[in-house]
């Protein structure tokens, strides 16, 4: 089952997003820097198809979602989430965040802990400073010169080419991967590229991630908490998610062999399984009395409105 590919107005942002209806919690599936919807590949229609309302939602300056007022944070992006919700009429979700839209997920959890049901962190941003040498450039004053020329028509079009040479050999190679060929081509697009300096340097440093969420995952309820990881990625390092897992005994954590930093790309089928799973614990059991709660907000993740 497709998901439906939509618009609307949240005051002055032009905010895309696709659906599709279902039972259950909602689940809202929130994409990487230089990504978009079309990210998700066939875990989203997996879910669709397995009967669960789904949405997955474009970020601000990302796919075919604007700019708005020029605002990338984290902090925007997840408002900008809860805006959608409101419009939808929906109360409380299930979040699944890859890499920065794990960090967008998890700023929404702080922000509004009352509308997350249950959290999935695959290759999360936000758990630690270390990440790959290319985002640590791209944050770089100038960066945008760089990122045009490597960018470029030509440029992609060799990566293609390699990419199939590659493949004919019996070869693959992660860094070509069509994910990566597809962001490049995304990027192509001033107004693309422009969102995607601004969102990495609101997160990124030349010395690493410069926003963290380790201290504020012990208010998350650990049994409401799905990391899922490869162990082969190469963009932010699979210890962030062991590391989580530790500082949240309880949760479940998926370390995927010889997975990237898109498992839901490389292993869809085992990934779509274990969001599945998870979404069956959650939903019946209830949430544990002991759960911890959010820092300063005295609600707990999960628990029932």
């Amino acid at each position: 089952m497709a998901l439906e590919r939509r618009e609307v107005d949240l005051h002055g942002l032009r905010l895309a997003y696709a659906e599709s209806p279902g039972m259950g919690v909602p689940v809202v599936l929130v994409h990487g820097v230089g990504s978009s919807i079309d990210s998700w590949g066939e875990v989203g229609d997996s879910l669709a198809a397995a009967g669960r309302h789904v949405i997955a939602v474009d970020l601000i300056g990302h796919g075919a979602s604007n700019s708005g007022n020029g605002d990338f944070s984290l902090g925007a992006n997840a408002s900008a989430i809860r805006d959608l919700l409101d419009a939808l009429d929906i109360d409380r979700v299930h979040l699944i965040g890859h890499s920065y839209g794990g960090g967008v997920s998890l700023q929404f959890t702080y922000q509004f802990p009352e509308r997350v049901a249950s959290l999935v962190l695959m290759s999360s941003g936000g758990l630690g400073a270390d990440v790959h040498f290319g985002l640590r450039a791209a944050s770089l004053p100038g960066s945008e010169l760089v990122l045009r020329a490597a960018v470029s028509r030509r440029v992609v079009n060799t990566l293609h080419r390699t990419r199939a040479a590659l493949g004919r050999v019996g070869l693959g190679h992660r860094g070509v991967s069509e994910r990566t060929l597809a962001k490049l081509q995304r990027l192509q697009e001033e107004s693309r590229l422009t969102g995607f300096v601004s969102t990495v340097r609101g997160v990124i440093g030349p010395e690493g991630q410069r926003v963290q969420a380790v201290d504020r995952l012990p208010g998350l309820s650990p049994e409401h908490v799905l990391i899922i990881w490869g162990d082969a990625d190469g963009m932010l390092p699979v210890e962030h998610g062991r590391r989580a897992h530790d500082i949240l005994p309880g949760s479940r954590f998926v370390e995927i062999a010889d997975a990237g930093h898109h498992p839901h790309d490389d292993a869809p089928d085992r990934v779509f399984l274990e969001i599945l799973g998870h979404l069956a614990r959650v939903e019946t059991v209830a949430p544990p009395v002991s759960a911890s709660v959010i820092p300063g907000s005295g609600v707990r993740l999960g628990a029932q409105r």
